[in-house]
């Protein structure tokens, strides 16, 4: 089972794959936000893919659409609330801002 690594804690949880990221850093006990109820349409969930980027799930059009509104936006950005696991391993970074 792939394994989600959580920076800077140092986190880590086996992860089914197509889990939805945001579901497994909340349940290890970090603190991220999402104020749209997981629709891509708030920045809240905003995290930096440190590796394994490949292997989650491609972003959709909402996505992109809040992502392309955000300031500090870099190819490692994804929102948690839409990004699923996939078959390999996956090092977020969850930012210090939130």
């Amino acid at each position: 089972m792939p394994v989600l690594t959580l920076m800077p804690s140092g986190k880590t949880a086996e992860v089914p794959s197509g889990t939805v990221l945001l579901s497994t850093i909340l349940a290890s006990g970090e603190k991220l936000g999402c104020t749209c109820g997981g629709t891509g349409g708030c920045e809240a969930s905003h995290v930096f893919v440190l590796e394994g980027r490949k292997s989650l799930s491609k972003a959709e059009r909402p996505e992109h659409a809040t992502l392309d509104g955000l300031v500090g936006v870099s190819s490692k950005s994804r929102l948690a609330c839409q990004a699923k696991m996939g078959e390999e391993d996956v090092t977020i970074e969850i930012l210090s801002f939130m």
